[in-house]
């Protein structure tokens, strides 16, 4: 579960690390309020769980409390990534000298969590890996309190060579390891994490997730869950992960691998997927229907792709689900169809008998159709 920027520096600040204090507005004019509260310049920030908000308009730099106000309208009125911008935070501006990132997630090929430490902060740190990777410096982590306060300073020393700052930092990443472990995160981020005119070094940013299976023993940041969209909730009560994206082409997957692979091919045909949809590793035909009824939801959907590979998942259960959906809800774009593995021939006989919609063999076919049909589409 992702918390927003305001939350994560809640919990940030309850194990010592210093952070920009603000607060958070839901329209323009608490926004100005807060903003006439702090006094001097304000940045007002989207809180909207989706990288990318600078890019995308979701950080704007406030001179006083009207310009605040215009600030916060034009970013409550954004959609980021898919998602609407309810929920602003104000903040008063800093003034830096220099910018870090500190991070701790877990690195998959070792297996372990991972310190990324860099002195390039304030830009995206997958940008920073594939242009510059020698400033990233990484540090595995072995189990709870084996990080020692020297091997902290360590890391610490390799970005920053000044004595006063570095020992900041170093402090800072040891709550910050202390704050993943504690709270069952898959990942902890500042960036950046800054230095002042006066030499004192705090967090300017703060981003967290943390483990899905583990927030029945984290009631506090259990709480910290958005009141949901019923989409969301439906997803969820059905064991569907979806993601909404803006693109075009709505996917059904199962298997998160599976699924960023058909993303990635839609993309590398020069498409847009319009959400990650993963139906899991089991299927049953009222999922499958529940998946159907939120793509169709989305008025930008010209186009849904089914990429399922029978493993557990058996391909009738989902061609039943398909079924349902086609006799039950208003189908009004094209549906390409892949199944194949476990009981894909039942399966195959199932949607024979259906209408609109169209097999595909192969992965590259069906993603091929699925760009052809939704540019069809959007042409009618």
């Amino acid at each position: 579960m992702n918390i927003h920027e305001y939350q994560a520096k809640e919990v940030f600040a309850g194990y010592g690390i210093p952070i920009v204090p603000g607060k958070v507005a839901r329209t323009s004019d608490e926004a100005a309020a807060i903003a006439r509260e702090m006094g001097g310049k304000v940045v007002v920030k989207a809180q909207v769980h989706a990288g990318g908000r600078g890019k995308a308009g979701g950080v704007k730099l406030a001179a006083n409390p009207e310009e605040a106000r215009e600030k916060a309208k034009a970013i409550l009125a954004l959609t980021i990534k898919g998602i609407p911008v309810k929920k602003v935070l104000v903040v008063p501006a800093a003034d830096i000298t220099k910018e870090f990132y500190l991070g701790v997630t877990m690195d998959r090929a070792a297996k372990k969590p991972t310190i990324i430490a860099s002195a390039a902060g304030g830009i995206d740190i997958e940008e920073v890996a594939r242009e510059t990777p020698e400033k990233i410096h990484r540090y595995h982590l072995d189990r709870p309190g084996s990080f020692r306060a020297y091997q902290a300073r360590e890391v610490a020393f390799r970005i920053e060579p000044a004595k006063r700052v570095a020992l900041q930092i170093a402090r800072v990443l040891e709550r910050l390891v202390e704050v993943f472990w504690a709270t069952d995160a898959t990942l902890v981020e500042i960036n950046p994490l800054i230095v002042t005119p006066e030499g004192k070094v705090i967090a300017l940013d703060a981003k967290m997730s943390v483990d899905d299976n583990a927030l029945e023993r984290q009631p506090r940041i259990e709480a910290y869950r958005d009141e949901e969209s019923e989409h969301a909730k439906a997803a969820r009560e059905m064991g569907l992960s979806h993601v909404p994206l803006e693109g075009n082409i709505g996917c059904v997957v199962n298997g998160a691998g599976l699924a960023m692979a058909t993303m990635d091919l839609i993309k590398h045909y020069g498409g847009e997927p319009a959400n990650f949809l993963d139906i899991g590793g089991s299927s049953n035909p009222e999922k499958v229907t529940t998946a159907m009824r939120i793509i169709l939801d989305d008025k930008n959907v010209k186009a849904i792709l089914f990429n399922i590979f029978g493993g557990i998942t058996r391909c009738d259960d989902v061609a039943k689900g398909i079924v349902a959906a086609l006799d039950n809800l208003t189908v009004r774009v094209p549906v390409v169809v892949r199944l194949t593995g476990t009981n894909e021939e039942l399966a195959r006989e199932i949607l024979a008998k259906a209408k609109s919609l169209e097999p595909a063999a192969t992965m590259d076919e069906a993603v091929k159709t699925a760009l052809a049909r939704a540019a069809g589409a959007a042409r009618g």
